[in-house]
């Protein structure tokens, strides 16, 4: 109380957070101090927009000016390809298409071209939507380009391998062949069986 009084002496802070001298609001923020703007985690706010952090974090990784990046950088900054050595191998073993053409790793690529990049039984077809240059993170990446991908091929249903109970020991003859037969290696297992009818 006596502090208060004080306060209000000097024509410095009330109790209400308002200066008494110059008559502005000098609000706390949620960590306490006068004038601090609050934390979005206070509550109060919904906090700072995820994709415009995003788009941020693009813009921090992308070239300087109106440099160009080359294509095997860029498959590997929007994680289309797992390293960058990775990319470039593609690139010189013709499995990256840039607008229908081969192109070698040190292509420049420009915003709107056409990249295709054969991987895995699977192509991808996507557009530059964005240059960058440093790897990022995925949501970042896929504000990147636009994915005109078909969609991948379904996988074949396997059936699972024969599952033996835990202390069974090792399976018998029989058992094997009778897991081969699950497993659909039927020429195995009837080669199997025909030595045992011999």
């Amino acid at each position: 109380m006596a502090s208060q009084r004080m306060s209000r002496a000097s024509g410095t802070e009330g109790t209400d957070g308002t200066d008494r001298t110059d008559g502005t609001d000098r609000t706390e923020g949620a960590d306490g101090a006068p004038g601090a703007e609050p934390r979005p985690d206070a509550g109060g706010g919904s906090g700072p927009d995820p994709d415009s952090a995003a788009v941020a974090a693009a813009e921090k990784a992308g070239p300087a000016g109106g440099e160009s990046v080359r294509v095997d950088s860029w498959i590997w900054s929007v994680r289309l390809a797992k390293t960058r050595s990775s990319g470039a191998t593609a690139c010189r073993g013709g499995h990256v298409r840039v607008n229908g053409e081969r192109v070698k790793p040190a292509h420049a690529l420009r915003v709107g071209d056409e990249v295709r990049l054969r991987q895995e039984n699977r192509e991808r077809v996507v557009v530059v939507k964005r240059l960058i240059r440093k790897r990022v993170g995925a949501p970042v990446a896929v504000q990147c380009y636009v994915d005109n991908s078909p969609p991948p091929p379904p996988r074949q249903a396997v059936a699972p391998a024969g599952i033996r109970d835990r202390g069974a020991g090792r399976p018998t003859k029989r058992d094997r062949r009778d897991m081969e037969r699950l497993r659909g290696d039927a020429d195995r297992a009837r080669l199997g069986d025909s030595f045992r009818e011999e």
